[in-house]
Order: structure tokens, then C-alpha cells, then sequence
């Protein structure tokens, strides 16, 4: 039996793209072959990339001047490759800064990495605050080499709601975890980037959408696999890319473009969304720790009401242990933060949510 899969990453996929694949998995598109046995450089591959290349390009609204990667290493890889190629200068040159807004864990650490290449400058940050909302932004110097944001914080659960104005400094963001879940306008940015495990697809594969004129900056000693020119060049087939991963890719991107593209998402997402949040606004033992302004859409944590840390310890612990004998799986918060929360990623349907709250509901009841 499925279950409603929770989980903040590698998280739920679409069950009828399961069953795609699973249906393919020995043929894929009449092959005689699984993608998993494809050369990456043959013409059955070819066409499969591609056609994945021009469905995120369409979802997304990618403009021809930006060039689409399909990598590996993870959304933290970029932590360095984004410094290393937009920032690093060759020995003996005068060190470069860049700008960067801390909202959560993974804000911070993309600026502890890029401070080995560079001048990493912390304009804001929400720590103060346990990272429950989004601070303003202040404008980056002139000569920031550029500005770094996490647009949706998978372990707080915040996302930014405007684009930061940072002049003609390039914007970077890692968004992992709301890539395809509501339009955002690409050309806003010099660089975008995300770790498939969420909202793209199995874990293994990185996107990374790239302004052209940012490409080919790096200097001479940055090693040839972290260079973003060596992977434009090549078509992110310098060497064997993710096949399987990119293949996986490319059908959730088909089901998702079958679902109504991402005005249709961003409409079932806020459904979703909404029905939890307005649970837990008149819940008597829940809340969400995170200001109304800057709720996240996929990511909602939340926390009980009671005084005392073991109380609250034994209401999260049976919670989520109650909740996964029900069929809500993966509801645990992060280990940094404790607490409960709910990945509401695309796949995800409204009826799973609503089970949720309806769990909820009974729980509470039981207190």
C-alpha cells in the first residue's frame, strides 16, 4: 500500500511516473534497452536529454541567453562552483567579495564555502530570530561578483516572496526545494540551482540554469569538472552525466506540463498549503513557528504548544510515530530543529494533506 510520503527530500514522485518507468525500465521508448544501459553520447540519449533540456526550458520559461546543466554533487557542490567560477581570481590578484542573505542552514553554509574563494559579506541575516522569517535585503556593493540567496528554506520553512534588488550584480539562488512549484521569472537571475530529490526527481542529479555571459569567468587553475564552460561545451556530457536521474527528470516534467504546467501547480500548491496552515491557526496544540509573511509553500514545520521541553519531546516523538502507523510518513522536523513538519512538494495530492489534518484532528483530541 503507498503511503503519504512526507519527507523533505528524497521525497515523493508522482505514482504515475513510477509506473512509467517501472513499465520502461527493462524498453525504454522502444529501445530493446534500459536508460540505465544507454551510452550517454548515443542518439537514444541524446533524445532523451534534449527533450528534457526543452521541457524545463518551456515549464519554466528559461530565456534563450541561459543555458541549461544537468550535474552531480548535489545542490552544496554549488556552494563552491558558484564562487569558483563567478568570484575566484588567479594568485596574486585582488581578492573579489560577494553578498549573501542568511535565512537558514543552508544559507549559511553556501557562504562559509564560497569564504575560501572570496570575500564572503553576510548583508543580512535572521538568525536572530531562529531564521522564522526573511530579513530585508540590502543592496549588494557595485562590484559584489554576486549576490546569493535561498529562496525556499527546507528546514525552517521560509521562502522569499520578492526579488531582491541587486542592481547589475548577478542573483544566484538555490532552490532546491520549490523549483516548478509557481512561476518565477528566470531572467531575474544570473544563476539558479537545485538538487533533483525534491520537487525534479530521484537524488543524483543537479540543475543549474546559467546566464551566458557568466560562463567561462573562471580562472585557470579552478579544476575542469567545476568549471561551468567545461559542462556548456559538452552539453553536460563531458563526462557520463546522471543518465537515469536526467530520464527520471524529464517524465516528471511531462506529467507535470500534462498537470497544467505551473500556474496550475502554483494553484494546487497554495490549496494545499492553505488547508494545513489554516489548521494549524486554530489548533490548540500545534502551531507554526514561522511569520504569516514568510510561510513557505512546500516546507511547513510545526511545533507543539505546551511548556516544558519533554512534554513537547513526548508529543513529537508519539506524533510521529502515531501519524506513520496512520500512513503519514517522514513527518519528523530536522535534527537541528525538532518539531514536526510536512513536505508538500508537487507530488504530494490535496487528499494527502487532507488526511494529514485529519490525523491531526483525532491526535489532538487524544491529548
Amino acid at each position: 500500500m503507498r503511503v503519504f510520503n512526507f519527507s523533505s527530500g528524497p521525497s515523493a514522485l508522482p505514482l504515475p511516473v513510477l509506473e512509467q518507468a517501472a513499465r520502461e525500465m527493462p524498453d525504454a521508448n522502444g529501445t530493446g534497452q534500459s536508460v540505465m544501459e544507454m551510452s550517454h553520447r548515443s542518439k537514444e540519449f541524446s533524445a532523451i536529454i534534449g527533450e528534457t533540456e526543452a521541457l524545463i526550458r518551456e515549464l519554466m520559461g528559461i530565456p534563450d541567453n541561459y543555458r541549461v546543466l544537468f550535474l552531480q554533487g548535489g545542490a552544496s557542490l554549488q556552494f563552491a562552483m558558484i564562487p569558483l567560477n563567478l568570484g575566484a581570481v588567479e594568485p596574486g590578484a585582488a581578492r573579489k567579495n560577494a553578498a549573501f542573505v542568511e535565512t537558514g542552514v543552508w544559507a549559511k553554509k553556501a557562504a562559509a564555502e564560497a569564504s575560501k574563494y572570496l570575500d564572503a559579506r553576510t548583508l543580512a541575516s535572521s538568525a536572530d530570530r531562529e531564521y522564522t522569517c526573511i530579513p530585508a535585503a540590502p543592496k549588494p556593493a557595485p562590484d559584489a561578483a554576486y549576490y546569493h540567496v535561498t529562496w525556499n528554506n527546507t528546514i525552517v520553512g521560509t521562502k522569499w516572496t520578492i526579488y531582491p534588488d541587486t542592481g547589475a550584480v548577478p542573483l544566484a539562488a538555490d532552490i532546491s526545494s520549490c523549483i516548478l512549484s509557481e512561476p518565477l521569472n528566470v531572467s531575474r537571475f544570473g544563476i539558479l540551482y537545485a538538487g533533483a530529490q525534491k520537487n525534479l526527481g530521484p537524488a543524483g542529479t543537479t540543475v543549474v540554469i546559467i546566464r551566458d555571459d557568466l560562463i567561462g569567468r573562471a580562472p585557470s587553475w579552478v579544476p575542469v569538472m567545476l568549471r561551468y564552460d567545461t559542462h556548456a561545451e559538452e552539453g553536460s556530457r563531458y563526462n557520463t552525466p546522471p543518465c537515469y536521474g536526467i530520464y527520471m527528470i524529464g517524465l516528471v516534467l511531462k506529467w507535470l506540463k500534462a498537470a497544467g504546467g505551473l500556474p496550475a501547480m502554483a494553484k494546487i500548491n497554495a490549496e494545499k498549503a492553505e488547508l494545513l496552515y489554516t489548521y494549524l491557526e486554530q489548533s490548540r496544540h500545534f502551531r507554526s513557528p514561522v511569520e504569516k509573511t514568510a510561510r513557505s509553500l512546500m516546507n511547513i514545520p510545526f511545533v507543539p504548544v505546551e511548556s516544558g521541553a519533554a512534554k513537547r519531546k513526548e508529543i513529537e516523538e508519539r506524533f510521529v510515530r502515531e501519524a506513520a502507523a496512520a500512513g503519514l510518513v517522514n513527518l519528523a522536523g530536522h535534527r537541528l530543529v525538532g518539531g514536526m513538519r510536512a513536505s508538500i512538494y508537487n507530488a504530494m495530492p490535496v487528499e494527502g494533506v487532507k488526511a494529514l489534518t485529519a490525523f491531526m484532528a483525532r491526535f489532538e483530541a487524544g491529548l
